[in-house]
């Protein structure tokens, strides 16, 4: 049994909601990689949908350069996953890959609106 949070995000409001998705909405998303728009109806919201980033069970954070659905030290100068840094300090920190698994405890995404082109 698959569980997600979805924090979605809301440019024009500036506000996001936490929705909880269970097996088949939740199975929509495994598979999926950071930078994926995918369709809201999947999931039960109109529009597309960004998926921006993420965090597993332990609550290491979702890294959009690490390819796969692994954990991973790597090694940062800055970004995701690292809070501060030195000038020229380098770090090793334990992130998980760019695709959703079935160990992502919370998805964040954001909604894309369509511009019209007149």
């Amino acid at each position: 049994m698959v569980q997600f949070k979805l924090v979605l995000s809301d440019p024009k409001t500036a506000k996001s909601q936490v929705i909880e998705l269970k097996d088949a909405a939740a199975q929509a998303l495994i598979g999926k990689k950071i930078g994926d728009v995918i369709d809201g109806s999947l999931i039960g919201v109109e529009g597309k949908i960004l998926i921006t980033g993420g965090s597993d069970k332990a609550g290491f954070p979702m890294r959009q350069d690490v390819h796969g659905g692994v954990k991973k030290y790597v090694l940062l100068t800055k970004g995701t996953g690292l809070r501060k840094a030195s000038k020229g300090e380098k770090i090793r920190k334990l992130v998980r890959g760019n695709i959703i698994t079935d160990e992502i405890f919370q998805v964040n995404a954001k909604i894309l609106y369509e511009t019209k082109d007149k």
